[in-house]
């Protein structure tokens, strides 16, 4: 190790501090510390503080006038679109999963904090009967449209699963699908990378230490994708595998639709290099990212960045004229990828900055938690390449069918255990009903399809569970469930060979 040189850099760069405790460590501390110091890029850590000190500057800077709505020509919604034509998008994306040419890519580097667990968001069960986690349900998702490509086209084929994680979920992750024979996937065909880390810097440029021989380290967002992209041998797999589109999605959406063919086949007829899936807004303040054009180009908009009155803006037939809702699920071509990958273009992706708590190790070497933000965070996020994009596709969806994050504990206002149990067991009871089938109670009296105000609540507490090894989207139920009675709870499931299990009829 040469001491003396890394000092040389760190004093250089002002942050000579970073060494202060280096004659009372241990050898394998100076290692470890060594290591993690003599491959930081110091030159390129400052210009990314730098720049992200004058972002804050303008954090409160509103980009109204630069705000254009979304043209109707690359507008698709899953509601004003006739049967035929997703039925034609749905075969088009079949077809070409049957071709061996997509490939889907989960986001997931972030621990379950706000969980109040310890663990990767992806192995959380939310109580569900049969007590799938996500990841569980994500890996059957893949399985059942690999199924339904093989029975439209009578070819076999594979998608590959590509898993973005961090420093501190990769093991973890890896560990969980090893012990559970990733869920009946071929192990080749589920491949680990990981997202860098970003140092954690005070308001004043200081690198924070963790503790006396570890940097405070930060993954650098969602964003940071394409980063990993380039460092891992990603890129060159999926070539191999002659992939040629991506669906990329984060992995705390319980509803989320794998390599869902209608969004693909809606993306590839519109000759799209990149896509979007939306939803539209709650309300004009929901605390949103919203799809639309700055200054002619593709770019998510954080509902800070705009104003109440722009917020409000209405077109003629009442509908919100800034309505498309980011929910982190999105369409790209190879090719694309391969772009915004190389180093020259994802420079050009700007940090995001979040003021943050930063737990540190202080002088004396105490460890300090401070009870106000004392530093910041920088990261990329992942939907920051859109504007790189010279075909683009968004495809409007059900919030209702697709999209329930988990990000909260239980007793937070929205987006936790209990909202994504009710809001899957939802969407399963509208297939089943929709298939035919009806849910009574235990005097055999059919429960309304439609709850009364006196009896919502208890509708909600209705539990039905479909296996997405029974049914993707719906399909496949008719079968099974035309003009029969269900009693709650209800389950259908698929046993190890194959056979159909219904628990509640």
């Amino acid at each position: 190790m040469d001491v003396d040189s890394l000092r040389t850099r760190l004093n250089s760069a002002g942050q000579g501090h970073l060494l202060a405790f280096w004659d009372t460590l241990t050898d394998t501390e100076k290692s470890s510390l060594y290591k993690e110091l003599n491959n930081m890029n110091f030159d390129e850590i400052t210009s990314f503080f730098q720049t992200s000190i004058q972002s804050l500057k303008h954090a409160t800077d509103k980009l109204d006038d630069l705000l254009e709505p979304l043209p109707s020509d690359v507008c698709g919604s899953v509601s004003s679109t006739d049967k035929e034509t997703l039925a034609e998008y749905n075969t088009q994306g079949l077809k070409v999963v049957a071709k061996n040419e997509v490939a889907v890519l989960l986001l997931a580097g972030g621990q379950g904090t706000r969980l109040g667990v310890n663990y990767p968001k992806g192995m959380y069960d939310v109580g569900l009967p049969s007590k799938k986690t996500l990841y569980q349900l994500q890996a059957e998702r893949i399985l059942k449209v690999q199924h339904n490509a093989r029975q439209y086209t009578d070819t076999d084929c594979v998608i590959p699963w590509y898993i973005m994680t961090s420093e501190h979920t990769k093991e973890p992750t890896l560990d969980f699908f090893r012990s559970h024979n990733y869920f009946g996937l071929k192990e080749e065909n589920v491949k680990l990378f990981e997202q860098n880390l970003l140092p954690c810097i005070g308001f004043d440029g200081k690198i924070f230490l963790a503790n006396q021989h570890k940097v405070a380290l930060a993954p650098d967002g969602n964003g940071g994708l394409y980063k990993a992209l380039h460092c891992s041998n990603v890129l060159d797999d999926m070539e191999k595998r002659g992939i040629k589109y991506v669906h990329v999605y984060c992995v705390d959406n319980i509803l989320v639709k794998m390599a869902d063919p209608v969004f693909i086949g809606f993306c590839i007829t519109k000759g799209a290099n990149c896509g979007a899936k939306a939803v539209q807004k709650s309300f004009p303040t929901e605390a949103v990212g919203v799809v639309c054009k700055v200054e002619g180009k593709y770019q998510v908009v954080e509902y800070s960045e705009i104003t109440l009155k722009t917020a409000e803006r209405r077109h003629p037939d009442g509908r919100l004229l800034f309505n498309a809702g980011n929910i982190c699920n999105h369409f790209f071509t190879l090719d694309f990828l391969k772009q915004v990958s190389d180093p020259a273009q994802e420079s050009k992706l700007r940090h995001h900055v979040a003021k943050k708590k930063i737990p540190y190790v202080n002088s004396a070497g105490e460890t300090i938690k401070p009870s106000e933000p004392n530093g910041i965070k920088m990261e990329k996020f992942v939907f920051d390449v859109f504007h790189f994009a010279t075909s683009f596709a968004v495809w409007e969806v059900l919030r209702e069918d697709e999209f329930s994050p988990l990000k909260n504990a239980d007793g937070a206002a929205k987006d936790t255990p209990t909202s994504c149990r009710q809001d899957i067991c939802s969407l399963h009871r509208r297939m089943l009903i929709q298939a035919g089938g009806k849910f009574v109670h235990k005097d055999g009296t059919e429960i309304p399809h439609i709850p009364s105000q006196r009896t919502c609540e208890e509708f909600a507490e209705i539990v039905c569970e479909i296996s997405p090894l029974v049914s993707y989207a719906g399909e496949d139920l008719e079968d099974f469930v035309f003009s029969k009675s269900f009693q709650p709870p209800v389950s259908l499931e698929k046993d190890s060979t194959g056979k159909l299990m219904i628990n509640g009829s």
